[in-house]
């Protein structure tokens, strides 16, 4: 699979409703910083209450 913003390989493939959507690992990061800045991730982290001390 290609990924969604350039020629690449698509490292991440996403399905959701029959729709697969892929990105390269450059593409991935990009995402995640982007996520990293939006509000509602906090309170997504908080309702999974995930323990990053291992």
């Amino acid at each position: 699979m290609q990924c969604h913003y350039c020629e690449n390989e698509a490292d991440v493939a996403v399905e959701k409703d029959a729709v697969k959507v892929g990105v390269c690992q450059v593409h991935f990061r990009e995402q995640l910083e982007e996520l990293e800045e939006a509000e509602w991730l906090s309170d997504v982290d908080e309702e999974l209450d995930i323990d990053r001390s291992e």
